[in-house]
């Protein structure tokens, strides 16, 4: 089936399926194919929310590891409830954390250096942990059967068999998946470019409540290369973890989850849940105090459905006040000036802000150009009058040497097709028409041969493939776009548009995963598995 062929059966499965026609959709077949946009719905706070711009930027702690024997870092988590006040008038936010704190704490590995990390589970739910980005073995992937039983849980055979079931696929038998009681640990080799990762739950039906409540870190990789570059560095180098939530009348996280423990959501929410409190690490809109200096920020979307355009206001003399340095899978080979920066979820960019451009005192806002009101605000940056500490950072002409791989080695051509059920209930969405059913292989890609792999979809959907990242080489049967640059492990897809991407996975065999980033879309079947040998 031709390329445009896929993209009309898209749009028309969205609109069968949504009870829309096309021109409900908002979506047409010419030059302007791809319009930005925001998929999901808001659900508002009951609570009185803060004011802006009140708090101040929580910096996320770094783990320190338990032992360092034989050559690698072993730290070990305790995933268990906390409270948090984010909210005013001693409203409390209980959350589901990795080590007590949202974010989790911040793992930083060393290129080639092993890491394990030994989880355990103190939640009255099962977990699955994923490190987004990683380059890992099946067996420390967090495939989403894969569960950590509750410590102290003694009916773990009853709570398996009901937690991941998707009962939108009547008559499928799951598979049991490597389940552990009370811990688990994995082991990531770290054979990997230094990038910014994250790690986060991953239950087969249940990952968007997971993430929501709170289990989601850093997981940072250096190495020599990055180390020898003149990049902004110690506390000048920000993790910013950006999140939307919403909130009850008590405090507590409100989300719609379905009723009688069923995975994902009720029908209103099905195209995403959108919040309408901004959370940087867990921080309601906050601030930070800058010194007119360089400052690099990796940026990390942790939302389950929202998109954001992210631009400085006010902006430098100039432009380009947003210098992109590296993507989800690393740095650039050059840096790339940017006015906005369009953010999907999962999404990742290391930018580097220099405020030595704006006057002291100025009160520089992250403003989410993509919404109004609270949600199109992320948080403040104020440049302080004085000095400040020297700065010798600066940002190089050359960043790194990326190894193009060529189209014409590509051995497989495979498309996958990103669309609303189309059983006439629309309560689903699929990949090439399939629910996801685990072990049910939809792929199975050769272990360092190329492929082009090419995504079409429906409406909305930021697509993530595990186990490595990709090249992006065309969007809509052209170029590439101005964020595609560098290595990406999640793309960004809107209404009705295509994208062909060139990967070669390597390493590890075994069982991984394709799917959609919008939490709910995956919660409710977007994802498949594709098996690497």
């Amino acid at each position: 089936m031709s390329e445009r062929q896929l993209r009309r059966r898209a749009v028309l499965g969205a609109g069968l399926a949504g009870g829309l026609g096309i021109a409900g959709l908002g979506i047409g077949f010419g030059k302007d194919i791809a319009r930005p946009g925001q998929p999901g719905s808001l659900l508002a706070s009951r609570a009185k929310l803060p004011a802006a711009y009140q708090v101040p930027l929580p910096i996320p702690a770094v783990a320190r590891p338990a032992s360092t024997a034989g050559g690698t870092d072993h730290y070990a988590i305790t995933q268990r409830p906390a409270n948090a006040r984010l909210l005013p008038g001693g409203l409390v936010t209980p959350l589901w954390t990795y080590g007590g704190t949202f974010p989790g704490p911040t793992i930083v590995a060393k290129r080639g250096r092993p890491v394990t990390v030994a989880h355990r589970n103190e939640l009255d739910r099962p977990s699955v942990v994923h490190l987004h980005g990683g380059h890992t073995p099946h067996d420390s992937d967090g495939y989403p059967i894969d569960l950590i039983m509750p410590a102290g849980m003694k009916d773990m055979g009853g709570m398996h068999d009901s937690m991941p079931g998707m009962p939108r696929m009547p008559g499928m038998t799951l598979p049991k998946g490597d389940v552990t009681q009370g811990s688990r640990t994995y082991s990531y080799p770290s054979q990997q470019r230094a990038a910014t990762l994250w790690y986060h739950d991953h239950v087969m039906g249940f990952t968007g409540p997971g993430v929501w409540h709170g289990l989601a870190g850093f997981h940072l990789v250096t190495d020599d290369e990055e180390a020898a570059l003149p990049l902004p560095r110690g506390d000048r180098d920000i993790p910013l973890m950006i999140a939307d939530r919403s909130f009850a009348a008590d405090g507590s996280f409100q989300y719609p989850a379905a009723p009688h423990g069923d995975p994902g959501v009720t029908r209103s929410w099905i195209n995403g849940v959108l919040g309408d409190v901004v959370l940087v690490n867990g921080a309601p809109w906050p601030t930070l105090e800058v010194d007119r200096a360089r400052y690099r920020f990796r940026i990390l979307n942790a939302s389950n459905a929202r998109r954001y355009r992210l631009q400085l206001d006010p902006q430098p003399a100039g432009g380009g006040a947003l210098v992109q340095i590296g993507s989800d899978g690393g740095l650039l080979d050059r840096p790339r000036p940017h006015d906005r920066i369009d953010i999907a979820q999962a999404e990742r960019f290391d930018v580097v802000v220099d405020f030595s451009r704006y006057k002291p005192g100025t009160q520089v806002e992250l403003r989410n150009l993509f919404a109004s009101g609270g949600p199109g605000k992320v948080m403040r940056f104020t440049v302080r009058s004085t000095s400040g500490a020297a700065d010798d950072s600066r940002v190089p002409a050359k960043l790194s040497a990326i190894e193009p791989l060529a189209a014409g080695s590509a051995t497989v051509t495979r498309s996958f097709l990103f669309q609303r059920k189309g059983d006439g209930t629309g309560m689903g969405w699929t990949i090439n028409g399939e629910d996801y059913h685990p072990g049910r292989t939809l792929a199975a890609p050769r272990l360092g041969r190329v492929e082009r792999w090419r995504f079409v979809t429906d409406v909305h959907h930021p697509i993530h493939v595990h186990l490595d990242p990709f090249q992006v080489v065309a969007r809509n049967g052209a170029s590439p776009g101005e964020y595609d640059h560098g290595w990406k492990d999640t793309i960004d897809l809107r209404s009705a548009e295509s994208a062909e991407v060139l990967v070669r996975f390597s390493d590890y065999s075994g069982r991984f995963l394709l799917h959609c980033h919008n939490l709910e879309h995956e919660d409710m079947g977007m994802m498949a598995d594709f098996t690497a040998s």
